[in-house]
């Protein structure tokens, strides 16, 4: 950690210093950019895009923007408090903490062995290592596990934020190249951007990206990223709502080009195996430079959403357990210690053999269990952020709580979508 860029933070009681460069001011919200975008999100807006046009692109920039606000929570809350959401959470009762930390193992499983093979499947389109697509794609899948294991033990934070800024230039390069080489009908996206419809057969499309962009339990990496850059006190709150304004609008314009890729071309099917379909009709429509760019600006998505993870999401696991022992802040930061490194290590070793494994009923139950995670985000952050004598005077307004009450019953919409479909899965029908 850059102590001499924290202590100067600090010494300005909560202000943010002059003369701050761009990595400083946007590094973390482009981490929740790249972290947010991941195999899942691409291949549901170009499936989308593919079923039912340009006329749902207005709901990657809503869900963009719903994610944003949900995200200025997290960052109001903690720099009001000086605590993070799972501190924040602990004043519920343990029940709230516990039931998060059980979900947050499940998550951490499938979520992981789900990065995994898809860095594999981005691989093994790139540069097959194996007559076998299936061998090819669980080598890769291990070496990018491995490497992403190295680069964040051994890299520091400084280094995965410019690692991660590489990975974030490369998405966008070359999936907007790909996106306006495919040749749209512009004045198609311009109607589906700012006129919302609801196309026959559109609604679980824009349904998967309502809630779909932006992430889900990795907006809580958030927090603890921003205070790798010193950011605390109330007077920071400005610099991280520019931060995020900027990180989702990345985000946004990621699912906009996909949505609009996958227009120009038929697909059908589902999972990984898209990615390749997809590449290989942009090289009908484009030619080999449309086939290369998106391979490239799919692989870069998806290793740059397992590093966001193998970096992010140890956090959790150690302010858990901190918390649990009712530790104060210690003077030695979460990345440092023992809890941070050997769940980084666990993230990237115990999903392996998912590689091998066909775990289908096991997901579909644990999509069930999850399904309520951003509506509880959501709703604690209400109760949070509007109590006075809690936040003082970053209590939310009227603009934020309502993007907050959107964000809230959208997503108990899409979770009992999702609950419910998963349910049907398991049930055989």
């Amino acid at each position: 950690m850059d102590t001499t860029s924290t202590s100067t933070a600090r010494s300005t009681a909560g202000a943010p210093p002059f003369g701050l460069g761009l990595m400083a001011r946007f590094g973390p919200g482009m981490l929740v950019a790249a972290t947010g975008v991941g195999a899942g999100d691409l291949l549901t807006a170009s499936l989308g895009g593919s079923a039912v046009g340009m006329s749902i692109l207005w709901a990657a920039v809503v869900g963009a923007v719903l994610k944003g606000f949900l995200n200025e929570g997290i960052a109001r809350w903690q720099l009001a408090t000086g605590t993070t959401v799972l501190e924040g959470w602990a004043r519920f009762g343990a029940w709230l903490r516990y039931a998060f930390f059980l979900y947050l193992l499940g998550w951490s499983f499938f979520t992981g062995g789900a990065l995994i093979s898809a860095c594999g499947a981005a691989g093994d389109a790139l540069w097959p290592l194996s007559e076998d697509p299936e061998t090819s794609r669980r080598i890769w899948g291990v070496l990018h596990s491995m490497l992403g294991l190295g680069l964040v033990w051994a890299g520091g934070f400084r280094f995965f934020e410019r690692l991660m800024a590489v990975c974030v230039g490369v998405m966008f390069v070359t999936v907007l190249v790909t996106a306006a080489a495919s040749g749209p009908d512009w004045s198609a996206a311009a109607r589906g951007l700012v006129v919302p419809t609801m196309p026959e057969g559109g609604t679980a499309w824009v349904l998967g990206l309502l809630g779909g962009v932006g992430g889900t339990v990795t907006v809580l990496s958030y927090g603890y990223w921003i205070r790798e850059r010193g950011r605390e006190g109330t007077g920071w709150l400005r610099t991280c709502q520019a931060d995020l304004a900027v990180g989702y609008t990345l985000t946004a314009l990621f699912g906009i080009a996909m949505v609009i890729i996958g227009s120009t071309v038929q697909l059908q099917g589902g999972g990984l195996r898209v990615a390749m379909l997809l590449a290989q009709r942009l090289d009908d429509v484009i030619g080999p430079l449309g086939y290369w760019l998106f391979l490239w600006g799919f692989w870069a998505a998806v290793f740059s959403s397992l590093l966001g993870v193998w970096e992010g999401i140890p956090y959790l696991f150690a302010d858990f357990l901190r918390v649990h022992r009712k530790a104060p802040v210690a003077d030695v930061p979460l990345r440092q210690t023992r809890a941070w490194r050997w769940y980084l290590v666990a993230l990237s070793v115990v999903p392996l053999p998912l590689l091998w494994m066909s775990l289908q009923r096991a997901q579909l139950a644990y999509a069930v269990m999850g399904a309520l995670f951003m509506p509880l985000l959501a709703a604690t952050l209400l109760w949070m952020n509007n109590r006075r004598d809690w936040v003082g005077g970053l209590r939310n307004g009227w603009l934020v709580n309502a993007a907050l009450i959107a964000t809230l019953l959208l997503f108990l919409g899409v979770g009992a979508s999702e609950a419910l479909d998963a349910v049907r899965k398991l049930m055989g029908r």
